[in-house]
């Protein structure tokens, strides 16, 4: 029992005994940092005891505090982004540490990971990348730090809603793009159901965003799917480097001249708690909270849906009319059939002897398809304008070691918008949280995380719109035709066409006429009559219609979004996704840096669980599992005295439904001169379809979207029910000659690839200018994308009058070819101004003959930036201005192609420091010329913000 007792009493002891060791030989290093020009303190400065790992940060006073076992004297390094490193010899003797740090504004001098996934300088990546710090984000003219990626080169931006916008590199732009991976501190952040990257709706706030990368271009070799046009890396603050409370307030107006309505308010809050306990512990707290009524997508050009263009005409004009942001006008028949009580079907219920003569009479109405659609609504009437987005996140660090720290961290955030999918969605109380467990070594990691969606409440608004039609008074009812709104539309029709030619006769055989004469003068009254006749038709069928916006309509529509889609508008999704991940560079491991070699190891494994319900996948007899796994390596070699770097990467991937793909990347740095680098790359990347592109089973407005699996295409009786290529759909149309249909043939469906070839360079010029251009060509392969066909809906010729339209992913066996490039300028003039410009141009080629490609590129595209980040007293002041002009392009999407017209805007901000609160107000505006613009067609037009705002302990 003795010795059992003293057994326990040391081990309960020994961390105690050890603890006091190390403080008998532990010494305490303190001291202040501050900036030499402006003499105020300076946080988040590195502060290492030279050739060890042992040191700390400075906190949001400049102050520092550590402990070391290593007995002085020794030296100190401070450093940080934007001033000079310096050394200083620490004696230990009742030395009172108190470093000035010069300000250092050299180009070229950022640290980059994302091009290798290693350190390295921004002017030696192998390929190109943009960065954008801390500073970057507080001194732009902008109300995001979303919206600072706009305007870096080789950038496209599709606004879908104020807090639903989409960044593209290289083409292919379009709402929820992916082509482009999105990694929020490691993790993808993807919604595994929705499919698009919701960084500008659920990531890190805007207090908590510490660097921005960005990769245009392939990125599959080390980051496997989805990286084909590029990666997009955000990274937040370490609690240990930014610590103490930050608060901004930020509010504005918009809306101002908006043709739908009035001028509102703009509202963003945010904050970030970080702590140190010692030099072990941290956590951090972050929350941001923006609120306004959304833009307004009011597009009411006529749109066909049959050959998927704008077309002429409006509501008063086109029975037909299926407005671009008017929903439910997308249900339409042909209503000349006799197989239901519409105009033939209204004839035969005359007398027999009447029946010739109205046939005659409607012969300008039955002598070609005359389809109708239902009467819709606007999308401010159906589309709550009020956008909400809540985001709050936290994570607690532990430092097991010197090298290795242990975090648990997680983001969550909630709201409403609006996304641009297949339809305009309302994304209503959407959820998602990102919850993360990580080892981080010096030279290695390990992390687990999930992604876990709830859609909420959200809706299709199109769909919502039609069953809310539906429901007030059905277009047809076999069991009541006289309520159904097409029979009464059809009777109005035949009735109003009777009279106008009653009437025109009448007055024709008084004016003098013979009766064939009257006959024909009565007759051309009829079709001269025809839109009159239409509207008048419309007003009788929609009697008693509820008006938008009244307790009648909202009744009628809030039921119907409460039900999942088929039978109302609610989508269900409540998907998942599980990811394990690791990497190690084994440079150190094998004594290899100081031969100028670096080699990289990783893999992971991830699994989606899709469960919609069978409102967005084909998932009705239970939830769809997806595996995944991926392994990639990199080695690189300096030679020639480090003139010339090579890289060479590979990685394997292997999803489940397809064929395995390596993806190999190539590519060499060579130092031509100091600081003047020319950068020469051959990258493939890859991109496995979609959850949706796989799964998807969706009735839209327009057309039914289903994935490409064969599964898909055997459920909706591809096999018996041929579909027809949509031209030989038109051609029928126009001749009513069967023998023109053509059906549609499919190929196996796989992933898409790429070949990318691309040569760059990167030259810095006296400290002060920086000069980085490259040009690239790209060839892929199995191209995905979506084809438009057409089933009949008897299964005859004659049931192509109203046909179902699918439009299902498929590949393109065609060869599509992207090239562009891409010059930027940066230029540090005297007393802190600056100006910077580029130009990028981005072409496609050899698309097939109607096939969606949804390139959505403009050719040219500029942005030029003029601004001070530190004039007058005190260096206090500060301004940023950029302009940015793009050229018009044609449009093409699931829910609406068309063309968008050139535009450009006008950003601008001027700010004032406090520095001893290290706070900053500024005044700013985006658009500030207020000219509205789209810049993705069916999507709302963008007018002028203007803001104040207020930042504590934000530098």
């Amino acid at each position: 029992m003795r010795a059992t007792t003293t057994r326990i009493l040391t081990i309960l002891l020994s961390p105690l005994i050890t603890l006091m060791a190390v403080g008998q030989n532990a010494i305490t290093i303190t001291g202040t940092v501050k900036n030499a020009s402006t003499k105020e303190t300076l946080p988040a400065v590195s502060v290492l005891i030279k050739n060890s790992n042992s040191g700390t940060f400075t906190d949001e006073k400049g102050r520092f505090r550590f402990t070391s076992t290593q007995a002085p004297p020794f030296t100190l390094v401070f450093a940080s982004i934007g001033f000079r490193t310096q050394e200083m010899q620490y004696t230990g003797v009742n030395q009172v540490v108190e470093v000035s740090l010069a300000p250092s504004y050299v180009l070229g001098e950022d640290i980059v990971v994302a091009a290798s996934r290693v350190p390295e300088r921004i002017m030696e990546s192998p390929v190109s990348i943009e960065r954008v710090n801390t500073a970057t984000i507080r001194n732009a003219p902008a109300t995001s730090y979303y919206d600072v990626i706009g305007n870096l080169k080789g950038v496209d931006m599709t606004t879908s809603s104020l807090t639903f916008k989409t960044p593209t590199t290289r083409g292919f732009s379009g709402s929820g793009n992916t082509r482009l991976n999105q990694i929020v501190d490691g993790m993808d952040n993807q919604a595994p159901g929705l499919n698009f990257s919701v960084g500008s709706v659920i990531g890190l706030t805007e207090l908590d965003v510490e660097s921005m990368e960005l990769l245009g271009g392939a990125s599959s070799a080390l980051y496997g799917p989805g990286g084909m046009n590029g990666t997009i890396i955000i990274n937040s603050k370490d609690p240990f480097k930014y610590t103490g409370l930050s608060v901004q307030v930020k509010g504005g107006v918009m809306n101002i001249n908006s043709p739908v309505q009035d001028a509102s308010a703009y509202q963003d809050y945010s904050l970030r708690w970080a702590h140190k306990i010692g030099e072990k512990f941290a956590f951090k707290v972050a929350a941001q909270y923006v609120r306004a009524n959304d833009w307004a997508a009011y597009d009411s050009s006529n749109y066909n849906v049959n050959t998927f263009s704008v077309k002429g005409g409006n509501r008063m004009s086109d029975p037909n009319y299926n407005g671009v942001n008017v929903y439910g006008d997308e249900t339409t028949l042909d209503i000349r059939s006799s197989q239901t009580p519409f105009i033939q079907g209204v004839i035969a219920t005359l007398p027999a002897q009447q029946q010739p003569v109205v046939t005659q009479i409607m012969q300008p109405f039955l002598a070609s398809p005359l389809s109708v659609s239902r009467t819709g609504y606007k999308e401010q009437n159906v589309i709550d304008p009020v956008t909400k987005n809540l985001k709050v996140s936290g994570g607690i660090y532990y430092k097991l070691t010197d090298k290795l720290t242990a975090s648990l961290s997680g983001y969550w955030g909630t709201g409403n918008t609006v996304y641009t999918g297949s339809d305009r969605y309302s994304l209503k109380n959407m959820k998602m949280g990102q919850y993360k467990l990580e080892l981080k070594s010096t030279n290695w990691f390990i992390r687990g995380y999930t992604t876990q969606e709830n859609a909420g409440d959200s809706y299709n608004a199109t769909v919502a719109t039609q069953l809310t039609n539906e429901a007030w008074k059905p277009s047809y009812s076999a069991a009541n035709p006289a309520g159904s709104w097409y029979p009464q539309f059809a009777g109005a029709l035949v009735q109003g066409a009777v009279t106008v030619f009653q009437t025109a006769y009448q007055a024709a055989i008084a004016a003098g006429q013979n009766q064939q004469q009257a006959a024909a003068t009565a007759e051309a009254a009829v079709i001269s009559n025809t839109a009159m006749l239409y509207n008048a038709s419309r007003s009788f069928a929609d009697q008693g219609r509820p008006a938008a916006g009244s307790d009648q309509f909202k009744q009628f529509f809030n039921a119907v979004v409460k039900k999942p889609i088929p039978q109302g508008g609610l989508f269900v999704d409540r998907s998942n996704l599980y990811m394990v991940e690791g990497q190690y560079n084994l440079t150190d491991r094998l004594k290899l840096r100081d031969k100028g070699t670096d080699i990289l190891v990783g893999g992971n494994w991830k699994q989606y669980v899709l469960n919609s319900e069978g409102t967005l996948f084909a998932d009705t007899a239970g939830k769809i599992h997806i595996n995944e796994f991926g392994a990639y390596a990199q080695i690189s070699q300096k030679l020639f005295k480090d003139v010339l770097k090579l890289t060479v990467s590979g990685r394997y991937d292997k999803n489940e439904n397809f064929e395995g793909k390596f993806t190999p990347r190539i590519s060499g740095v060579i130092r031509v001169a100091k600081d003047q680098n020319i950068r020469l790359s051959y990258q493939t990347a890859y991109r496995f379809p979609t959850t949706q592109n796989q799964w998807i089973n969706l009735q839209t407005g327009s057309a039914f979207l289903i994935g490409g699996l064969p599964q898909l295409r055997e459920g909706h009786h591809f096999d018996t029910n041929p579909v027809y290529t949509q031209a030989s759909f038109l051609a029928f149309a126009q001749s009513g000659d069967p023998s023109k249909l053509q059906v549609q043939q499919f190929g196996t469906y796989k992933p898409e690839t790429s070949n990318s070839y691309e040569v760059g360079y990167k030259g810095l010029f006296n400290q002060r200018v920086l000069v980085d251009a490259y040009v690239y060509y790209a060839r892929y392969k199995d191209f995905l994308g979506r084809l438009n066909v057409f089933q009949s809906s008897t299964g005859t010729p004659q049931g192509l009058a109203n046909p179902t339209v699918y439009s299902v992913a498929v590949n393109s066996n065609n060869k599509v070819s992207t090239y562009g490039y891409g010059v930027s300028l940066e230029y540090l003039l005297e007393h802190n101004f600056f100006i910077n410009a580029n130009l990028f141009s981005d072409e496609i080629t050899d698309v097939p003959e109607n096939f969606q490609a949804q390139f959505n590129t403009p050719k040219y595209r500029t942005n030029i930036g003029f601004g001070n980040n530190g004039f007058g007293y005190q260096k206090r002041w500060g301004f940023n201005v950029i302009y940015r002009w793009q050229d018009d392009y044609f449009n093409e999407s699931t829910f609406i192609s068309g063309n968008v017209s050139a535009f450009s805007t006008l950003d601008a901000q001027v700010s004032y420091k406090f520095p001893a609160i290290k706070s900053l107000i500024k005044l700013g505006g985006t658009n500030i010329t207020n000219h509205y613009y789209i810049n993705s067609y069916g999507n709302p037009r963008i007018g002028g913000l203007y803001y104040v705002s207020f930042g504590y302990n934000v530098f």
